[in-house]
């Protein structure tokens, strides 16, 4: 089966075609799965079939284990001093910045977003992400701890060796480099199960790459397969040291049950959010809409951080969605072809999705919230397209409040106090991220102190660095991806007491 997915694109953003292997990648060389199964990859835009690629089982997971385990001794880990393996990372970018269309022509393809973003956003952090990393390679360092004359003792930061990573379908390729470039630089070894088995087909892309770039076999390896099936054999490995998820909460529970039920490996976790966006009467009004549109609506509202609850203080709540409307509605227009020059707004990622969409907006019209506008599927196509939707007289304990949707739903709610709102965005069982809109810089400190999330924004909204840590409190996961923290994670620190003069 192992082959290679070609597509002809002539489109105004990108003319050419677009291709990547379709087996698993195993121990350097592409292979099929040891049980032939196969995963259909759905044009999310058409709803029709791109491609086929290979479907990885436990017996799959058992050789791509093995095969990073035998790197790890033999060609990689401590063995390989991080200036060598910042150059290797160093080289896979340069590799992926000299083919970064195509890339984002794949995103478009199988992820159904809009060049726009796809060019714009993800590959941009992508490349600075593996830029990063590379850098920090040769920079993990440990401490000298001072005790007294007679010993010396210092750390140091060693890498687990095999690590599983699973990431998820909304930004693949984007993921894949939080994932890998710290677990690199800090000399482990990886096992990755690819963005869901829905949105495959950049990182088996990129594993091309890896090849040419000169990693040695084994050190990476990418699987395509199902949850039930790659990834909870990945989660019980035994020889598996460490697991990094990202993706729902529910998932989440039961890769950390397979850490206790196996070899109690290290697990860090990004997952669900329902994060709050606070716009207070003395918000500049205009910035407070875009950012909210943005928060919401940006990747078809399939982002973890999306401003999905949105509250609203009640001096402004009027203009406030007047405004917002009239923004949905602008997006309205420009939903389409990813592949437009003037498209901002795509599908949902698969026809299950907007199932789900779907079924939370009937939800909340059955509960008594008003659409403002949208709450349907767009006609224009048969693709997985849902309009921007906006809800009023939503109340906290409705499940378009509490509950994340993952599409483009919008849940406002009026509010008059600052102790009120606190409290109310606090009233969920997830924590990633939070939005404070206010002209006073005391409440915005006070209040972005007082809300329950690893990450807040400030005027601003799902604004992403390389170099700043990304994750969350309570249910949104624990462990922290990107900048200097997300080393920390991919390293355990050993110390070593060295008596220099005691004598007994």
């Amino acid at each position: 089966m192992t082959g290679e997915f070609k597509f002809d694109l002539d489109t105004p953003v990108y003319k050419g075609n677009v291709s990547c292997n379709t087996g698993l990648f195993i121990d350097g060389k592409f292979v099929d799965a040891v049980e032939g199964g196969t995963i259909d990859v759905i044009n999310p835009s058409t709803g029709k079939i791109l491609t086929k690629v290979a479907a990885a089982t436990s017996k799959d997971v058992d050789i791509a284990v093995a095969a990073a385990k035998k790197a790890y001794k033999t060609s990689w880990g401590l063995k390989v001093p991080g200036t060598q393996r910042g150059e290797l990372l160093m080289k896979l970018a340069t590799l992926l910045e000299a083919n970064i269309d195509e890339f984002a022509a794949l995103e478009c393809l199988n992820v159904g977003k809009p060049w726009s973003e796809s060019r714009g956003f993800d590959m941009k952090l992508t490349l600075q992400t593996l830029k990063y990393y590379a850098g920090w390679a040769d920079k993990v360092h440990g401490k000298t701890i001072e005790t007294n004359e007679q010993k010396l003792a210092y750390t140091r930061h060693e890498p687990y060796g095999v690590v599983g990573q699973i990431v998820p379908w909304n930004y693949p390729l984007t993921m894949v480099s939080w994932k890998i470039g710290p677990a690199l630089a800090t000399g482990n070894v990886v096992v990755l199960k690819v963005p869901s088995e829905i949105t495959p087909l950049t990182a088996l892309k990129l594993a091309g790459l890896i090849q040419e770039a000169g990693f040695p076999p084994g050190v990476v390896n990418i699987i395509p397969g199902y949850g039930a099936t790659a990834g909870a054999a990945l989660s019980l490995h035994p020889d598996v040291r460490k697991i990094a998820f990202t993706g729902s909460t529910l998932t989440g529970r039961k890769i950390q049950e397979a850490s206790a039920k196996s070899n109690l490996k290290v697990v860090t976790l990004e997952l669900g959010g329902k994060s709050p966006n606070i716009i207070f009467d003395d918000a500049d009004l205009e910035q407070a809409v875009k950012w909210a549109a943005i928060g919401i609506f940006s990747n078809s509202g399939q982002v973890c951080t999306a401003g999905s609850r949105i509250f609203v203080q009640e001096g402004i709540y009027d203009a406030f969605i007047k405004a917002f409307r009239q923004a949905a509605a602008g997006i309205n227009t420009q939903t389409g072809d990813p592949f437009s020059e003037g498209t901002i707004h795509g599908p949902v990622v698969s026809q299950t999705q907007l199932d789900r969409v779907m079924g939370y907006i009937d939800a909340a019209k059955a509960e008594g919230a008003t659409p403002i506008i949208g709450g349907e599927r767009h006609s224009l196509t048969d693709g997985f397209f849902v309009k921007p939707t906006i809800f009023t007289d939503c109340t906290p304990e409705m499940k378009i409040v509490q509950e994340e949707v993952f599409g483009p739903v919008a849940a406002v709610v009026k509010f008059k106090t600052e102790d009120e709102v606190i409290e109310m965005a606090n009233d969920s069982n997830y924590g990633l991220a939070c939005a404070v809109f206010t002209e006073n810089v005391s409440r915005a400190v006070r209040v972005s102190n007082a809300l329950e999330a690893g990450m807040a924004w400030v005027n601003c909204n799902v604004t992403t660095e390389h170099n700043v840590p990304f994750g969350g409190y309570k249910q949104s996961g624990y462990g922290r991806e990107l900048g200097a923290y997300a080393i920390d994670t991919y390293t355990q620190v050993k110390a070593v007491h060295i008596n220099v003069g005691l004598k007994i």
